[in-house]
């Protein structure tokens, strides 16, 4: 057993144990809904006071015999673990529901919305899945063809239509802005916090923009050719990502040496090479010398 697979299962049950302590800690007491499977389990919890954790492991029974059957072992093996825990821990975790931390509900669905995305991330990282909806999607996918991202927005419009008619609008809106933060803190935790930048500079000046960015910043430059539409005049265009903290020396440099340059500077969070992240399939020689 090696320390990759480890730690891989150390995240998903970190994962999953964040996922149930947002719910019993955030959503119960408000009588919030996730999507998905979570939120059968919850609105069953709601209305007949049924163990999630227990539900949550029945409800699944079937949908493994069908993934079984159709999507095949590998699909269920990987799923399985990640369903069982995550069970687990809504029965573990099951008695912070009696309590209410946070009696603002506003509150309360943005901070279950934060603790809910981060464990949602941590499994996405290790490829992990909590069975449930993630089951029923592949499988519409697999029968009916419409892709999987759009069987899970279905699923979570049937619950949230559900809970408006069980539970009121109020309740569901909420329930929406938990989703909405859940979802920025997936994307967060999924492309990284360290934000990079990229410049594409057009100058009459690129030549000396170009060494001033690499002697003073410390960043290296690309040429990109280009060929303006009216003049027809060629132009070398200036790309380079830098990080947020360069941002200002680069405005700088670009308005010493040309201030009619023409500029846009783009979002970019997952940057990969030599002065940057380590690339996703580098070589262990290769990381070494990136990271001296």
């Amino acid at each position: 057993m090696n320390l990759e697979f480890l730690r891989k299962y150390f995240m998903i049950t970190l994962g999953a144990l964040l996922i149930t302590l947002s719910i019993n800690c955030f959503y119960v007491q408000h009588h919030f809904v996730s999507g998905g499977m979570s939120g059968v389990q919850m609105i069953l919890y709601y209305l007949f006071n049924w163990h999630m954790g227990v539900t949550g492991i029945l409800l699944n029974i079937p949908l493994f015999i069908l993934a079984y059957i159709y999507l095949g072992k590998r699909f269920v093996i990987d799923s399985l673990y990640g369903t069982i825990i995550v069970n687990v821990f809504f029965e573990m975790t099951a008695f912070l529901a009696k309590e209410t931390y946070v009696q603002n509900q506003l509150l309360s669905a943005i901070a279950g919305g934060a603790v809910f995305g981060v464990g949602c991330a941590l499994l996405f990282k290790e490829d992990a899945s909590t069975g449930g909806s993630d089951i029923v999607q592949f499988l519409i996918n697999k029968f009916q063809g419409i892709s999987i991202g759009t069987a899970g927005m279905l699923i979570n419009i049937v619950v949230m239509t559900v809970s408006v008619f069980l539970f009121g609008l109020e309740k569901v809106l909420y329930s929406c802005i938990s989703f909405y933060v859940l979802f920025k803190t997936i994307n967060a935790f999924m492309d990284g916090f360290d934000f990079k930048k990229n410049f594409f500079i057009i100058s009459d000046h690129s030549e000396e923009l170009a060494k001033a960015i690499i002697k003073e910043v410390g960043r290296g430059v690309t040429y990109l050719h280009g060929t303006g539409a009216y003049t027809g005049q060629e132009r070398k265009i200036i790309f380079v990502v830098v990080k947020l903290k360069q941002v200002a020396q680069i405005s700088r440099l670009i308005k010493e040496i040309d201030p009619l340059a023409f500029v846009i500077i783009h979002d970019t969070s997952d940057v990969f090479g030599r002065g940057f992240s380590v690339g996703l399939h580098a070589s262990a020689e290769e990381a070494r010398a990136q990271i001296k």
